[in-house]
């Protein structure tokens, strides 16, 4: 199996960064098998397509609107995805239905493809991401962890003594700030 997890969004406008964040939550967490990888793909969207195209499996971490409140987490599978990103909140996400829509005419579509969101609250000018949407990002990591799981490529936890050493550091770890 052939497994990419994808994070996008603007890590300038706080809640909007939430993808990027969470991929960088994971690798300081896990290590992945071989058939895994992890790609922090910001605000690109056409550029992606040679890291998506032919997957068995696309994971995607995402910002998403649903009307629910701040933090609230989203799993939308199959042909739901595609239909977000229709409904915009940001610049990349145009240039991620641009892209959806030239894999699928290039045959090149990841054979399944899944949307994990979180609802943003704040998306002004900023880096952190709000405390709900921080929540929210717990169980987005969650439930990559066992949808991994479900196929066969549970990712390894990085024990935290471990991670340091090697430079990895989580500034969300166990609620507190980690110094490096």
């Amino acid at each position: 199996m052939n497994v990419l997890i994808l994070g996008i969004g603007n890590i300038l406008l706080r809640d909007e960064g939430i993808g990027v964040r969470a991929i960088e939550e994971l690798e300081c967490r896990y290590t992945f098998p071989p058939e895994v990888e992890l790609v922090d793909g910001g605000t690109c969207g056409l550029e992606l397509r040679d890291a998506i195209g032919r997957r068995d499996l696309l994971l995607l971490i995402d910002a998403m609107r649903n009307g629910g409140p701040p933090g609230t987490a989203y799993r939308l599978d199959g042909d739901e995805v595609p239909a977000h990103f229709h409904t915009r909140i940001s610049p990349h996400q145009l240039g991620i239905s641009d892209l959806l829509a030239t894999l699928t005419l290039t045959d090149s579509l990841p054979a399944r493809i899944v949307l994990f969101g979180v609802e943003p609250g704040d998306i002004s000018t900023g880096l952190g991401l709000s405390q709900e949407v921080e929540t929210g990002m717990e169980k987005v990591l969650q439930a990559v962890y066992e949808e991994l799981k479900s196929c066969g490529l549970q990712p390894e936890a990085i024990p935290a003594d471990e991670a340091f050493r090697l430079g990895f550091w989580s500034t969300r770890q166990n609620g507190k700030e980690a110094v490096p």
